[in-house]
């Protein structure tokens, strides 16, 4: 095969990969591409614009590249050698000039975003926020309303348009708590006390999970955000505080055992401080009893 032929074919593979690619995504959902809420849709235009500046870049090199693997190549006979050649000017300021503009303009991107989308700042809207206290279990997810003195396993539901304030901690192994469709993940440990504020901007179920490897059960430790209306969240709220489940601390501490895959389950709560107590657990001389 010619060289030529082999130039066309590698371009054609090229963009065969590209569109098979684009092809995948559109079928496919991306929740990080797919916000829901407050946070997450800025999170998203940051993503998007941070690789187009940086498509710039790339861009250019992959053609230029390209370019000069063709034009150079050995069969050209018609390219110019020009060894003594060593310094351009707009060379120069395109290569060194464009890449600093962009970290410049990237700088200042992530300056003025590490504030408004700082997990510790509260929103503000004319809603009275929700409180939410997570605990990372292995492996499972343990959501404390210590105001409706209620608590789920791998469900945590709200009402639309309103401001969760979520604590989180950890009575297993560092992990990391990410809800993708209403922001980012932040991290749960042992006697830290972390905080995330998120707001739900529609109806729906969005998946949660852990994004930090916590062991065999990993895979399964996800959970159900759901966003309703308030009339539903309410009537939810009620319906849980007539469980026949009272979360104790001797069930607490069968929760704390190592399982896999545990399916969704509601309790009343006995004790409203079993948050603090948790936190409490990992600085002696305290104990959870």
């Amino acid at each position: 095969m010619k060289s030529r032929y082999k130039v066309i074919l590698l371009v054609l593979l090229f963009f065969a990969s590209v569109a098979l690619t684009a092809i995948y995504l559109s079928s496919r959902s991306v929740p990080v591409l797919e916000p829901k809420g407050v946070i997450a849709v800025q999170e998203r235009e940051l993503l998007i614009t941070a690789s187009l500046l940086m498509l710039i870049v790339v861009i250019p090199v992959f053609i230029l590249t390209w370019l000069i693997a063709w034009r150079y190549r050995e069969s050209n006979e018609k390219s110019k050698h020009s060894p003594d050649w060593e310094h351009n000017s707009v060379a120069e300021c395109c290569w060194w000039g464009i890449p600093l503009i962009i970290v410049i303009i990237l700088a200042i991107i992530t300056w003025k975003t590490s504030h408004t989308l700082n997990p510790f700042r509260p929103i503000v809207t004319g809603k009275k926020p929700i409180e939410i206290q997570v605990v990372a279990l292995e492996w499972k997810w343990l959501f404390i309303y210590p105001e409706y003195g209620i608590a789920t396993v791998n469900f945590v539901q709200f009402p639309e348009k309103t401001p969760l304030n979520f604590e989180i901690t950890a009575d297993a192994p560092m992990n990391s708590f990410w809800i993708p469709q209403l922001g980012g993940q932040i991290y749960a440990m042992p006697s830290m006390r972390m905080k995330l504020h998120l707001l739900a901007n529609e109806v729906g179920d969005y998946r949660g999970s852990s994004s930090n490897f916590s062991g065999k059960g990993f895979a399964g430790m996800t959970f159900i955000a759901r966003a309703s209306s308030d009339e539903e969240f309410e009537q939810w709220i009620e319906r849980v505080r007539d469980s026949q489940n009272l979360l104790t601390f001797e069930k607490y501490n069968q929760l704390v055992e190592p399982t896999s895959y545990d399916p969704v389950a509601t309790y009343r709560l006995e004790q409203l401080d079993l948050f603090e107590r948790i936190l409490e657990k990992y600085s002696p001389p305290a104990r959870l009893k």
